[in-house]
């Protein structure tokens, strides 16, 4: 059962927020503007960003979830399906804040799922957006804590619940300095279903009520998809080669991975590294970095041809890790080696991946401690580390095997929460929406929205 949530009366904290949001908001459009220029907004929705969306409300019952990017999109995936299956009466509204994310969902929701971009967190922009789309219900995923956003939703006694939360003890530090202010906001939630105890307990901490750990959604998310097409042409590109793909890298990363590239190749002349930067509008960015380091790159975006001399294939594409999941063993998993926390290592376990990961993984604690304890993943520094671990799994194929069944093992005795959220999640949308029409009543049409 989910807990009655308490509509939060500002504390001074949230009073100023909210004060210096509505001060500030006329100069939202030039922060948006200047956001365009540098590949971060869509130039024909940018009015969704302030809350004037152009789309019109569809009919009947509207239940919202929020997903920050591209990884807590795909998460929710399987469980918009399993809503949509239990409700068939319902529409269900995803916003997101990238652009990445929007093009990601575009292809992948399903029919009486829609995207929105998410307003910025001014009061004029959420009221407008509130104003339009009047949700019956809100799900925000992981850590999503905009206090304008939060606060103007509650005070319409709109159900809000909090799915597949996290927090992480420096954000609990951080937030220990606005204690008030935390708790307001947390316990704006009818329901908060943790990734687990740890994340549990410090929400609690924070103020949440009505707060269980149900497990990491991302877990139970499908690996990504790979068209045959895609792994044919891949397949023609790096078939010949020892080979090796970082995945999801960040700023910073790629210099380590060069330099790991030039190391193994003292013992590996014929060696092709791919890099799949977690955002392909970095392409160029990254393309100049490893011409600065001698290094030749056939970047894919730009259709560039793997040649004998090829060092870096740089996969500057979006939708297309899968295919390199799918044909490649050996896999690094980026946002590691520099303080991003870390991407999810469940995707390529599923697909025969020898994992790698750097240190900094806070974003998936619980699961990567488990992949170590099992000898699932091994754990580089730097780009010795890195070009030292790949190295030995690229001349030890029992190690590499032996690495690649006991992530899929470990991968496959984490799942579970698909099933425990949307169980948690039903009854609170059953007393937030209207009654379940008989089938009958469905076939006859939507539920008009008073």
């Amino acid at each position: 059962m989910s807990s009655p949530a308490v509509t939060p009366a500002l504390t001074r904290g949230l009073k100023a927020y909210r004060g210096l949001t509505r001060l500030l908001a006329p100069a939202v459009p030039l922060l948006l503007n200047r956001r365009l220029k540098r590949g971060k907004e869509d130039a024909d929705r940018l009015n969704e960003r302030l809350g004037a969306p152009a789309r019109p409300r569809p009919p009947g019952p509207l239940v919202w979830l929020h997903a920050a990017s591209v990884g807590e999109s795909l998460s929710v995936l399987p469980l918009i399906d399993r809503l949509l299956d239990a409700r068939p009466d319902i529409a269900l509204m995803v916003t997101t804040g990238t652009v990445t994310s929007a093009r990601l969902l575009e292809g992948r929701l399903p029919a009486r799922a829609f995207h929105q971009f998410v307003p910025v967190d001014t009061p004029q922009a959420v009221t407008g957006f509130l104003d339009h789309w009047k949700p019956d219900a809100a799900l925000l995923v992981e850590s999503e804590l905009w206090p304008n956003l939060i606060t103007l939703t509650a005070a319409r006694h709109i159900p809000l619940a909090l799915i597949n939360a996290r927090m992480s003890a420096s954000s609990v530090r951080s937030w220990r300095w606005w204690t008030a202010a935390a708790r307001a906001l947390t316990g704006s939630f009818n329901l908060v279903l943790a990734q687990d105890e740890t994340a549990a307990t410090r929400l609690k901490l924070l103020g949440a009520t009505g707060t269980k750990a149900v497990g990491n959604l991302k877990v139970d998310a499908p690996p990504p998809p790979a068209s045959d097409d895609l792994l044919r042409e891949l397949n023609g590109l790096l078939s010949g080669r020892p080979t090796w793909v970082a995945a999801s890298t960040h700023p910073g990363e790629e210099r380590i991975i060069a330099d790991a590239h030039h190391q193994l190749k003292r013992a590996l002349p014929d060696l092709l590294t791919v890099i799949v930067p977690r955002h392909p509008e970095r392409g160029a960015e990254v393309a100049q970095l490893l011409a600065d380091m001698k290094l030749t790159a056939a970047r894919r975006s730009q259709g560039d041809m793997v040649t004998p001399e090829t060092d870096i294939y740089l996969a500057d594409t979006l939708g297309e890790l899968g295919g390199f999941f799918r044909l490649l063993t050996i896999v690094f998993m980026g946002g590691s080696l520099v303080r991003v926390g870390g991407h999810n290592p469940i995707e390529p376990s599923l697909l025969g991946a020898a994992l790698l990961t750097g240190p900094h993984v806070f974003n998936f604690l619980e699961i990567f401690r488990a992949f170590e304890e099992r000898k699932a993943c091994e754990t580089v520094q730097d780009a010795a580390s890195l070009a030292a671990a790949v190295g030995r799994l690229m001349s030890d194929g029992q190690l590499a095997g032996a690495r690649v069944t006991a992530a899929a093992e470990t991968a496959g005795s984490l799942t579970g929460a698909l099933d425990k959220t949307l169980e948690a999640l039903v009854p609170l949308l059953d007393h937030a929406l209207p009654p379940r029409k008989t089938d009958n009543a469905v076939e006859g049409g939507a539920h008009a929205h008073a």
